[in-house]
């Protein structure tokens, strides 16, 4: 990168990368978790699982709401010399970061279905509908905005996800034209 130049991937975009793998590793367990009785119950199990899966649809998504907010109204305009990073390879890091984790949570959420069929299943695939949820609201403000919000790379840590961890001090922010996804972290089309 010349001339001081930095490394930036899209904020929305690695809020949505988790999304897809929870919602389908919860997808996944509750199906298999299901199909055990386990000590609950199917029934007890499955609405029990529902209440996690609102809970967690509906709390994932403002988790740090205020910082991601108040990292968008504080973005500063990127150089000319800034390295605008691929929508796919910001996703690919992430899940590269997190895969082990995401095998964890899997095994966690099967595992549970033992006790209480289906509910952590249906927890994981609560937080990855929360995830997309927040990537969307993230649209939203950058919509408000105008701009498409980037952070460093470098300071998503090294699991590359963590769009407003300790190290992010600042944003970057471009026109919506920018980079090759959309406001939320969708592609563009």
């Amino acid at each position: 990168m010349a001339r001081g130049g930095q490394g930036l991937a899209r904020m929305a975009v690695v809020v949505r990368a988790g999304a897809a793998p929870l919602w389908w590793c919860g997808v996944v367990a509750a199906a298999i978790g299901v199909v055990f009785p386990g000590l609950t119950g199917r029934r007890i199990g499955v609405m029990a699982g529902a209440a996690l899966f609102l809970v967690a649809a509906a709390v994932v998504p403002y988790w740090r709401g205020k910082r991601y907010a108040a990292l968008v109204r504080s973005a500063v305009r990127a150089s000319k010399h800034d390295v605008l990073q691929d929508r796919a390879v910001t996703v690919r890091n992430w899940r590269r970061g997190h895969r082990w984790w995401l095998l964890l949570a899997f095994a966690a959420a099967l595992g549970s279905s033992l006790a209480v069929p289906a509910a952590g299943g249906m927890l994981l695939a609560g937080a990855g509908v929360g995830l997309w949820l927040k990537a969307g609201r993230l649209g939203r403000l950058e919509r408000a905005e105008q701009a498409l919000i980037w952070v460093r790379v470098d300071w998503l840590g090294p699991r590359a996800g963590a769009p407003v961890g300790k190290p992010v001090r600042a944003v970057r922010a471009t026109g919506v034209a920018a980079g090759d996804a959309a406001p939320g972290g969708a592609r563009r089309r």
